[in-house]
């Protein structure tokens, strides 16, 4: 699938900013056999006084931007044209729980898919009791670690409801899950909270989804959203796999993968520090269109 992506994140700061610096991560990754970003390119204004690209450990394109001079507001607008093929439905070659942990002290590397990287605590991912507990209380004799996550998936989606009000970007994944209510990057961390509870390596993903509308009603612009979902390591003849607890769907070919990471720290699409004091209006849309 051929797609045109467009993004605008807008903020009007109450006061303005006298000074500023973010790091931007929003263009979407080329992946071997799975996505490919033909062209893409990202704007900001005003023009920041230093903008420097780098890649991130997890080999994620960046932009580091810096303003020493009083703005009230900030516009960055990403443009992309990117194609997503289409995923084959793979046998399930993961091992049993019980024989993960071998797997896993063979694999000596340390690279950035390393599962190693997504096991234990990250920084917005603790260890919850209650979360533990959850996990343990879904699992079967005999299921695979794939069957555990996909498991898992659909009981997340079936035990928590949508809900854009009941949390925002810092709750934590105790808080959302006490609650049974949150978004995707909610849905999320609880998810990846559980898998490591029992011994699964699993990340964040931050990307895009395109969102269809209701049969009879017309697409509205700017409707598709930015979304989150979750990558299981399954052993070492299946590798990663990716779900998305909120849809409790495997991600296909109307995700757009932005980012990998332990949680979503590491994938935030901007985050940074003002000098200035108030609040802030955000808003944001987002295209993901199908070429025709």
């Amino acid at each position: 699938m051929l797609y045109d992506l467009s993004l605008h994140m807008g903020y009007v700061y109450d006061a303005p900013a006298s000074g500023a610096r973010h790091i931007v991560r929003l263009l979407p990754l080329s992946l071997p056999e799975r996505q490919r970003l033909i062209a893409g390119s990202v704007s900001i204004e005003p023009q920041p006084d230093e903008k420097a690209n780098f890649v991130d450990f997890f080999e994620h394109p960046a932009i580091s931007i810096q303003f020493r001079s009083p703005h009230d507001r900030l516009d960055i607008r990403m443009q992309a044209r990117v194609q997503v093929e289409s995923q084959p439905i793979a046998a399930d070659f993961s091992p049993l729980l019980d024989r993960l942990p071998l797997e896993l002290a063979e694999y000596w590397s340390l690279d950035p898919a390393s599962p190693h990287h997504f096991m234990g605590t990250s920084p917005r991912i603790g260890e919850v009791p209650e979360i533990t507990a959850y996990a343990r209380k879904g699992l079967k004799s005999g299921q695979t670690v794939r069957q555990i996550a996909e498991t898992l998936c659909t009981r997340i989606y079936t035990d928590f409801a949508y809900d854009g009000d009941a949390t925002t970007v810092d709750t934590t994944p105790k808080e959302a899950f006490i609650l049974k209510k949150g978004v995707c990057q909610d849905f999320s961390h609880v998810m990846i909270a559980a898998l490591r509870s029992l011994g699964i390596p699993a990340g964040y993903v931050s990307g895009f989804l395109r969102t269809i509308p209701p049969p009879g009603k017309e697409r509205l612009e700017g409707a598709d959203a930015m979304h989150a979902w979750v990558r299981v390591w399954c052993g070492t003849t299946a590798g990663w796999i990716e779900l998305d607890p909120t849809n409790n769907i495997p991600a296909g070919m109307d995700h757009v993968v932005v980012a990998y990471g332990r949680d979503y720290s590491d994938v935030a699409p901007v985050i940074g520090v003002l000098k200035s004091y108030g609040s802030h209006k955000t808003e944001q849309s987002v295209d993901l269109v199908p070429v025709k």
